[in-house]
């Protein structure tokens, strides 16, 4: 009876791989989570602030993905992995709170609520899986979690700003490595392919939950800066502008290879290049549009300002590494960059000494021609044929 107990936690290979009300539940958290962040980097418009930003939304990227795959492997319908989401929402909930004091007074909570929901989630996963050959990946993921957790700790315990930022980014990359080396571990190697044994439809659709998340945070940016200004025309203009940016991002995204997510991870699923690439990938057109929410909030409030090079980069920079991003996953879907990628980003690159004499609203409108343009060429190049078959690299 125990034995079967154990066993239920996992998913019927045969059953329903769709994605649960409680999976849906659980990514409210993140629009929180990034609408901060997005507020950390504008209040601390610096290397610094950049470096910071990026360390605390790889952490909590890291936690949405970790749990995406984990949902993926496990019934969600079982009380304990439904009990066990609800934990890693309220951790969750608290890194999400702890952001905009996380290199202050909140460090400690943020490190430890990570802390806690990693570690915490391998003490129960462990011994329920006891005899199951997915109990060994449930330890090497636990092993180096537990590794990463003294410079997540040790990081919050450091007053000093710099010492925190990199004892955390060191950890970071601890973590982010092991997930992409297959979780080397002492006494059992690394994890075997057959423990990667992912539903494509499952796990395209939760990528493709998150980005929308995202763009929820750059319009909830839009929509709250905007309310909190006396508008004027420019005001008008600049929010008008956020506002079909947004759309823009979200139909590069879709066009084509957004479609077929779910044939592509299903087409080199025995490889599992698709799913190490997809978290780093997504994670990178995540950072993207997060940078570009957070520029909304200053062009919006200070349409006719002159921008500084900070602003130029965060307004320029956000669509350049969302487009980064989106060839590498076009390339992982069609095996092939769309020639519009790469004349958006020479685009981007050409103007960016031009725009240090144009006001915010102007750069921003810039930018969205730039986004504008390759959306149609994306239209043009596809119109008229069949749909584009996955067609992943060797």
């Amino acid at each position: 009876m125990r034995a079967s107990t154990k066993a239920a936690l996992e998913r019927d290979p045969e059953g329903s791989r769709r994605v649960s009300l409680l999976e849906l539940f659980f990514d409210l958290v993140y629009v929180v989570a990034l609408a901060l962040i997005s507020r950390h980097l504008v209040q601390n418009l610096d290397w610094m602030g950049v470096a910071q930003s990026a360390v605390l939304l790889a952490g909590v990227w890291w936690v949405w993905a970790i749990t995406a795959f984990l949902t993926d492997l496990y019934d969600p319908q079982q009380v304990s992995i439904q009990l066990l989401t609800v934990a890693v929402m309220l951790g969750s909930l608290l890194m999400a709170a702890a952001v905009p004091h996380a290199f202050g007074s909140g460090g400690l909570v943020f490190a430890c609520a990570y802390v806690g929901i990693h570690l915490g989630r391998g003490l129960f996963l462990v011994p329920n899986l006891r005899g199951q050959r997915a109990q060994g990946r449930a330890i090497r993921i636990f092993f180096w979690f537990a590794i990463s957790a003294v410079p997540w700790i040790v990081g919050g315990l450091m007053s000093e700003e710099g010492v925190r930022t990199a004892l955390w980014a060191l950890a970071v990359l601890i973590d982010y490595f092991a997930f992409s080396l297959g979780y080397p571990t002492p006494g059992l190697g690394r994890l075997p392919e057959t423990q990667y044994n992912v539903t494509a439809a499952h796990l395209a659709e939760r990528y493709q939950q998150f980005f929308t998340i995202a763009l929820g945070d750059a319009i909830l940016i839009t929509g709250f800066t905007y309310s909190e200004v006396r508008a004027g025309p420019a005001h008008s203009g600049a929010f008008l502008v956020a506002f079909l940016s947004t759309v823009l991002l979200w139909r590069i995204y879709t066009h084509r290879a957004g479609e077929v997510l779910p044939l592509a991870i299903e087409s080199v699923l025995e490889t599992r290049r698709f799913f190490l690439v997809a978290p780093y990938t997504h994670l990178m057109m995540v950072t993207g549009v997060v940078l570009k929410a957070s520029s909304f909030e200053l062009i919006i409030a200070r349409p006719l300002d002159d921008p500084g090079w900070a602003m130029i980069a965060l307004v320029l920079g956000g669509p350049a590494l969302f487009l980064i991003g989106r060839s590498r996953f076009e390339y992982e879907v069609f095996g092939r960059v769309s020639p519009s990628r790469l004349v958006a980003l020479g685009v981007l690159v050409a103007i960016t000494p031009v725009m240090r004499l144009v006001p915010l609203v102007a750069m921003a409108a810039s930018v969205m021609a730039v986004l504008a343009g390759m959306a149609a060429a994306d239209t043009v190049r596809s119109w008229g044929r069949a749909p584009e078959q996955p067609n992943p690299p060797a």
